[in-house]
């Protein structure tokens, strides 16, 4: 990965190869952490500007709630070092943001009442997440033998770090297989998510995605939604069974990292064309417009750096 000149680590910008924790560092032995994933990117003016930083902030610390977590740094001071992070990295072309809440070095054992809660930011270049090409020809996905956990087990909505042992399995399965990506279905056998993003279909030009009922309350998906209602797109928020992906017309991911990539082939099928779908590029094509602040619409959402 690219380096950057500093890691803000507790209200300090440190030389990123000074960036460190102990060895006992509570989070590194029992998983109980949050992170975010938020994106800058450069704009059609020059200005760099960050996509909805505000959302994306106050949903880790709804996922640090949920995990007993406290957050010693409110809202806006988590933003604004976000901001001043991109700014002294002199990351003006775009940049990958990674927020991190973890428990520290003080204690052991599950009990973690006392444990020191601790604030990371990072943020560095990262290009495609699944790849230039996939973002135009599209990519390969694996229903993983990997389940989302059920509710009763875990805390799906939480943007919490050990969720992402389930999808760091997923994922190396598929890849091994041969695939980019994988596709993970919830206890009850319906479509969840994919290791890191969201999914959406569509059939007879209708835009479907499945509920959030033990998964991620995603940003990107949301934004899809609303680009969608504005183009008069159907949107439609069901269960989806794999047998429905395979005759899909189109389908695609979306996620910070992800952002709009097309899924052309699942599980050996071919996916509609087998390539980008006509709705899947528009909607790709006005999310990227958004992002950039090119759509005057959505320009509220872009934290401006420079």
């Amino acid at each position: 990965m690219d380096k950057a000149k500093y890691i803000w680590m507790n209200g300090e910008l440190i030389p990123w190869d000074e960036a460190k924790v102990h060895v006992l560092t509570h989070t590194l032995h029992y998983g109980n952490g949050a992170i975010e994933g938020t994106k800058a990117y450069k704009t059609v003016d020059g200005r760099c500007a960050i996509f909805k930083l505000k959302e994306h902030t106050q949903r880790l610390l709804n996922s640090s709630k949920m995990t007993l977590l406290n957050v010693p740094y409110t809202l806006e001071e988590l933003n604004d070092a976000q901001v001043k992070l991109l700014q002294e990295n002199e990351l003006f072309d775009g940049a990958y943001i990674r927020p991190l809440v973890y428990l520290g070095y003080g204690i052991m054992g599950l009990y973690h009442k006392d444990a020191p809660v601790e604030v990371s930011i990072s943020a560095w270049k990262w290009g495609a997440y699944l790849g230039e090409d996939g973002l135009k020809r599209g990519i390969r996905l694996k229903i993983s033998s990997m389940t989302r956990p059920a509710n009763t087990s875990g805390m799906g909505k939480a943007k919490a770090v050990a969720n992402y042992l389930n999808s760091q399995m997923a994922k190396f399965e598929a890849v091994e297989a041969g695939y980019d990506e994988a596709l993970l279905l919830d206890d009850q056998g319906y479509i969840a998510e994919a290791s890191g993003a969201c999914f959406f279909m569509v059939r007879d030009a209708v835009l479907i995605s499945p509920p959030n009922d033990n998964s991620l309350e995603s940003i990107t998906q949301q934004t899809i939604i609303d680009l969608a209602n504005d183009m008069g797109i159907k949107v439609v928020r069901r269960r989806i069974t794999r047998e429905e992906i395979y005759i899909a017309d189109e389908a695609f991911l979306t996620g910070t990292a992800a952002e709009v990539t097309p899924v052309r082939e699942v599980d050996a099928r071919i996916i509609g064309s087998g390539s980008r779908g006509e709705i899947t590029e528009k909607l790709q094509s006005a999310y990227f417009d958004v992002v950039a602040g090119k759509n005057p619409a959505y320009i509220q959402h872009l934290t401006y750096i420079n």
